[in-house]
């Protein structure tokens, strides 16, 4: 099969599309043609070995993929060859093996996709949504009737979010830098829309709130935009940091003053439990109709390199696939 492989760890240009052998399955595995692999910002961070994961070399990146089993091993009884199913870093809490035409995985780490949801929406389950349900519940214990500030919504896990927020009754802000991610964000269902391109931006999200600020606040790079998150928050309010790429300078003086909870997040902290409840909760939105995964662009798997480069570029869209 072709595959993506790294053998020494370093920018986009070590991602090589190379001949390997097909997995074969055991017991209780099953191998999963890959027709959509997703890319996460954390592959990238894998890809050059700053990632807190670290994986043996060579490897094959990629945690998400939407497909069909193709083959099974001995004591396989929940699934069955021609299944469509969705592989998911969530599930498996494996960052690797889906930028290929095959990935073999435990057959409890694999679910059945929904019949209205494509493979390359199914790339994003696995990552996308599950970080964004993780964040504003789990970690962000956002409820009914609060205000959530979604700050840098145009991406997968932005949408995913806009998303089960309001089908959880928030009243949803979300910013975006264009033209094109602004009537995203309006798309999928925000509330209120600021560009973040703009100065004063957060001077909007204030009026928004009353002069009080937001409740809750999902941060996409905490780098750039935390100590401003800090200002912006209501009193008691809560800060989840989903993103971040290099060092901050905060004054702790205002956490102090308006008690705010900063709190991090990274998903392979949830447990098994928690994840199968995301899942569940997850899949029912799908089938109310309300959670329909945003796809911003499909690339073949040839260009990995390119899609490595594009998923970190500002102005993020949706999701972005590999097709094999």
């Amino acid at each position: 099969m072709k595959a993506i492989r790294v053998h020494s760890f370093g920018g986009p240009e070590v991602l090589q599309l190379e001949e390997v052998e097909n997995p074969v399955p055991g017991d209780g595995e099953v191998v999963v043609d890959v027709h959509a692999a997703g890319i996460n910002p954390a592959d990238t961070y894998m890809r050059n070995g700053t990632y807190s994961i670290v994986p043996e070399l060579p490897y094959i990146p990629g945690g998400d993929a939407g497909g069909v089993i193709s083959a099974i091993g001995a004591g396989v009884e929940t699934h069955s060859v021609g299944d469509r199913v969705f592989v998911g870093t969530a599930l498996s809490f494996d960052l690797t093996g889906c930028y290929a035409e095959k990935v073999k995985r435990k057959a409890s780490q694999v679910m059945r996709l929904p019949e209205r949801v494509s493979f390359a929406e199914a790339a994003a389950f696995g990552v996308s949504y599950t970080t964004a349900h993780y964040a504003l519940f789990e970690r962000g214990g956002a409820i009914a009737g609060e205000t959530v500030f979604i700050h840098g919504a145009t991406g997968s896990v932005g949408t995913s979010a806009i998303q089960l927020a309001k089908r959880a009754g928030l009243t949803v802000i979300g910013s975006g830098g264009t033209k094109k991610g602004l009537d995203l964000v309006r798309t999928e269902g925000a509330d209120h829309v600021v560009d973040h391109s703009k100065e004063r931006y957060l001077d909007k999200v204030m009026q928004l709130t009353r002069g009080n600020g937001p409740e809750l606040i999902l941060e996409m790079l905490a780098n750039v935009n935390l100590a401003v998150d800090m200002d912006l928050a209501a009193r008691f309010g809560r800060i989840v940091i989903i993103g971040n790429r290099g060092e901050v300078t905060i004054n702790p003086r205002v956490a102090m003053m308006k008690e705010l909870d900063i709190r991090g997040i990274a998903l392979w902290n949830a447990t098994a439990e928690q994840v199968a409840l995301m899942m569940e909760d997850i899949l029912n939105g799908v089938a109310e109709g309300k959670v329909r995964p945003v796809i911003g662009r499909q690339m073949p798997l040839a260009e990995a390199a390119a899609a490595h480069v594009t998923v970190l570029e500002p102005g993020a869209y949706g999701k972005l696939v590999l097709v094999p």
